[in-house]
């Protein structure tokens, strides 16, 4: 299986010559949860519904659902804790050998090495220890740790997420990652790297944002409904570092998941809030790919026991989650990025005299493109003649949008549609 790549314009990647469009879906608990016949019934349904990469998480997921199948990956203490001397090498060659079936399919890993409960000096570390639970990995251990698992994936030509849910509270989640990264390009060259950040979070440490070794930016735009202007704002705040590269929105809020903190107000995120949240992100910078997750896949949810974290609300039985509608909207984004070839865009907002920052726009060449959530008029700074088109975008409808241009604007009329939709304009 080939391998992806860079594009030269460092804004997006390459794979076999040809453009390739980022499309993952989260299934953390892969290697802890899942059995081998249920992997085969998942990766054939999400190859035909369009993905072309699987994020998983290498160890254990902290939040994952109860499950019948569990393995430690390292030797149990009798008081509870890894022995990090001794690999369980039944764990990773059963691990080994899903990421095989992936590659079967044309499907590409994504591995996270390094969830955040796995390292010192962030808030999940540091949460878990209050709670008496702790597997940070010593630092003694870490470089063997990470030659083993690099190693027993590279043939495989994996994407590794050097880092899961972290932010860098200290000087130790810093030091980590580094040598994450630095081992992961040693030992794997032909594979990419990137950091999955907890939700919001672009404050990146210097030396990493100045790393040889980190390929592209991944940012998560959370699961708080009140922050959902994070999926656009995290996205121009990695677009404005200092050194550019790809970026991609690894993990977008999830269809069916509780507003965390606040659910009891907001309930559970839908379809509509997972599609405005990959256009904003994709208008707004992370225009190499995106992430699509559905409550209780991530978790692999089998209905064994009462889930642990009640601010979620309860996940939904994984078969169930499979099939939620939001994915064909974030598989329709995908389609439209490729038929339209939106590759060369860039942010664009100073185009719009709405007084609004939700409605989002990007500028090409000979193209702009327009993300409308409220399905009212939009007003650009535009003197140039566009072919205008319109994607009503809940019934992936397509329209002809009524325009007219006035000294210095262009006006593009509300749809009749009560649905958030897409405008394209081509020159």
């Amino acid at each position: 299986m080939g391998y992806i790549r860079i594009s030269d314009t460092k804004d997006y990647f390459i794979k076999d010559g040809k453009v390739f469009f980022y499309f993952a879906d989260t299934c953390w608990s892969t290697f802890t949860n899942i059995t081998i016949e249920e992997w085969k019934d998942y990766l054939n349904y999400r190859r035909l519904q369009g993905f072309n990469t699987i994020q998983i998480d290498v160890l254990p997921q902290w939040d994952r659902s109860a499950t019948d199948i569990y393995m430690d990956p390292f030797e149990v203490l009798p008081n509870g804790k890894w022995n990090f001397n001794k690999i369980n090498e039944k764990y990773f060659e059963r691990a080994r050998n899903m990421v095989e079936m992936m590659v079967e399919r044309n499907l590409i890993p994504a591995l996270v090495i390094l969830w955040a409960n796995y390292v010192p000096d962030n808030w999940l570390s540091k949460m878990l220890a209050e709670k008496g639970i702790s597997h940070v990995i010593p630092r003694e251990n870490l470089e063997e740790y990470l030659y083993y698992v690099i190693n027993k994936f590279k043939d495989y030509n994996p994407i590794f997420i050097i880092s899961g849910d972290t932010d860098f509270e200290g000087e130790g989640a810093t030091e980590y990652y580094l040598k994450a990264l630095e081992m992961a390009k040693k030992y794997a060259p032909n594979s990419l790297t990137t950091l999955h950040l907890c939700g919001g979070y672009a404050d990146v440490p210097e030396e990493i944002i100045n790393s040889p070794y980190y390929d592209f930016y991944m940012y998560q735009s959370c699961h708080f409904k009140d922050k959902m202007h994070w999926a656009y704002e995290t996205a121009l705040k990695f677009y404005n570092k200092k050194v550019k590269r790809p970026i991609v929105n690894g993990e977008p809020c999830y269809e069916g998941i509780g507003s965390i903190g606040n659910y009891n107000i907001y309930g559970r995120f839908t379809r509509n809030d997972v599609r405005k949240a990959v256009w904003q992100s994709l208008l707004s910078g992370a225009k190499a790919g995106v992430t699509y997750g559905a409550h209780g896949i991530w978790s692999w949810e089998k209905g064994i026991a009462e889930y642990s974290l009640s601010e979620h609300l309860p996940p939904y039985y994984w078969r169930d989650a499979l099939v939620f509608p939001g994915v064909y909207d974030v598989s329709f984004a995908k389609w439209i990025f490729e038929k339209y070839e939106l590759y060369d865009i860039e942010p664009a907002n100073d185009l719009l005299i709405n007084d609004t920052q939700e409605i989002r726009i990007s500028k090409g060449r000979n193209k702009i493109v327009i993300y409308n959530p409220y399905n009212s008029n939009v007003i650009l700074r535009l003197n140039e003649d566009y072919e205008w088109e319109g994607v009503e975008l809940m019934e992936r409808k397509f329209f002809v949008p009524e325009v007219k241009k006035t000294e210095g604007e262009t006006i593009i009329k509300m749809s009749p549609f009560n649905s958030d939709s897409l405008l394209i304009g081509l020159k």
